[in-house]
């Protein structure tokens, strides 16, 4: 029956709705917590680096009495003045990458709350890049970091192993969701688009009767 179809219809339009809707508000949460997370990351990239300034400044031997300060670092941390240099440095590098990452990823979501909805080919385009950026950054970091601590192991001749875990499922994850919108843009895009005249049924039609009306002898089509 026609009203039943209209009925489905109208419960199938406002189910999409609603899950918009959902889609929506969690892009709104996820900017929040981008830039909340790209504040604290950029602050911790300045303490580390204020870290790293501090310790080179402290003389070698300045004390307070019988208080040392350099042996009260390695005691209170419980390792050695390099491996406290190698973690401040590592700090820095990780933040640093973490905060530009928050950047990206809050961009991408105050683009996609503009549009209203994530299925368009630029925040496809935007969401394929975040996933490239959040899986090379992690490893631009690891190895910029590696080499900071390479260098003040050989500086400060300290011995040990130097290790960051890194995890790729993320920014797999984002590659795979910029396909699905993608392929949800593209549908969107042939639903809105005003379909043109059938080419099968004006293949074989004269271009003078498709012009004016009238035959190759110019006599009236009825």
């Amino acid at each position: 029956q026609p009203t039943q179809v209209l009925r489905g219809w109208g419960i199938l339009a406002s189910n999409s709705m609603k899950s918009l809707k959902i889609i929506q508000t969690l892009c709104k949460i996820a900017r929040i917590v981008c830039k909340v997370v790209f504040i604290l990351s950029l602050v911790g990239a300045i303490a580390c680096s204020v870290g790293i300034l501090l310790l080179a400044v402290i003389p070698d031997g300045l004390q307070f009495g019988e208080f040392s300060v350099r042996s009260w670092i390695e005691d209170t941390l419980e390792s050695s003045l390099g491996a406290v240099y190698i973690a401040l440095s590592t700090g820095v590098f990780v933040c640093a990458g973490e905060a530009v990452l928050c950047k990206f990823a809050e961009h991408y979501f105050e683009n996609e709350l503009k549009a209203g909805t994530p299925f368009t080919v630029e925040g496809a385009k935007e969401l394929l890049r975040l996933g490239i950026l959040t899986v090379c950054i992690p490893v631009a970091t690891s190895i910029l970091a590696g080499i900071a601590a390479l260098f003040i192991r050989m500086l400060l001749h300290e011995s040990g192993t130097y290790e960051i875990n890194r995890s790729f499922g993320l920014g797999i994850t984002f590659v795979i969701l910029s396909l699905f919108c993608w392929y949800g843009a593209e549908i969107r895009k042939d639903q809105t688009e005003p379909q043109g005249p059938n080419e099968e049924q004006t293949q074989d039609i004269p271009e003078s009767v498709r012009e004016d009306g009238t035959d190759d002898v110019g006599e009236k089509q009825e």
